[in-house]
């Protein structure tokens, strides 16, 4: 080649090393549709790597809880000693909630991660700490987690509702003393406790008061619900009021609920509502407290929790 003063050899400029980036995704359970929503992320997050020139793929680290593994992050930490190593430059991420399982974890890892000098992405937030001031960062995800909290917490509500309004609700089933759950959850008597549960609303129809009650249970050796000797006068209390005894069960009638749901006859009853009803009456009539034309007044009872 002539060499000619005139022109300037430029040298190839070398070739532009590769962003080496990581995926990281997490499911809360292994069922079939939280695991569609795993595919799908991750089939999202490698596209996105692959439509930006200059970003590799090096690994894809994927978490899934389960009832044997419980809340393992195995693949979060191998991904954490791979950034150790230098093998990462870039996590990208699906969203927040993906990241972590409360607020205090993701902003661990977070801050794991800046010191190593690693830059998150979280796609759906569209954030990157690249960019964003670290308490501006912190203020961002504890806001989100909050938001995503309440709107959780709605879920749960919505689905309860939704459960009971269907009776498909397994509170319809919630075992109490005296009933126990059949091979199909269903509830069932279990003959020993409901003895005990119609010796209680005989002896209180007879006169006795609730302690004269805990004392006859306790000669006789019976044990509570919880398998202990002594009898509370709540427990008693919340048995003689409970229409669970007789086939009904009420989901959702607390005061804040704008309506609430009655099942009848959703299980064999151990007492019949004419006694059950009685021992209502009964309750009332024995009450320490009237209303009169001045108010609330209290009156003196034979049925004292001194007297027997």
């Amino acid at each position: 080649m002539t060499y000619n003063p005139k022109v300037q050899f430029i040298p190839a400029r070398p070739p532009q090393r590769e962003t080496r980036v990581g995926i990281y995704s997490r499911v809360s359970s292994n069922s079939t549709d939280q695991l569609n929503s795993l595919t799908s992320q991750i089939s999202a997050l490698t596209r996105m790597v692959a439509s930006v020139p200059k970003l590799l793929l090096v690994d894809i680290y994927i978490d899934i809880a389960s009832s044997k593994t419980g809340s393992s992050r195995k693949e979060f930490n191998r991904m954490l000693e791979d950034c150790k190593s230098r093998n990462l430059e870039i996590i990208i991420t699906k969203n927040i909630s993906r990241f972590g399982r409360d607020t205090v974890e993701v902003l661990e890892a977070l801050h794991q991660l800046r010191l190593l000098g690693i830059r998150v992405i979280f796609e759906q937030e569209n954030l990157d700490t690249a960019d964003t001031d670290n308490d501006l960062m912190i203020s961002i995800i504890e806001s989100i987690a909050q938001a995503e909290n309440e709107s959780r917490s709605d879920n749960i509500k919505w689905g309860i509702k939704q459960k009971a309004a269907q009776g498909t609700s397994k509170l319809y089933n919630r075992k109490c003393y005296g009933y126990e759950n059949d091979a199909d959850g269903e509830l069932i008597i279990k003959e020993e406790e409901a003895e005990n549960v119609k010796l209680i609303f005989n002896l209180y129809l007879q006169g006795s008061s609730i302690i004269g009650i805990i004392k006859e249970l306790e000669s006789r050796g019976m044990k509570t619900p919880t398998g202990k000797d002594t009898w509370s006068k709540r427990t008693i209390d919340v048995m003689l009021s409970n229409e669970k005894y007789i086939g009904i069960v009420r989901l959702l009638d607390k005061g804040e609920h704008e309506v609430h749901y009655v099942s009848e006859n959703n299980h064999p009853p151990i007492i019949s509502k004419e006694k059950f009803q009685a021992v209502q009456a009964e309750k009332i009539n024995r009450s320490n407290v009237v209303k009169g034309k001045n108010g609330s007044q209290r009156k003196s009872s034979k049925y004292s929790s001194k007297k027997k």
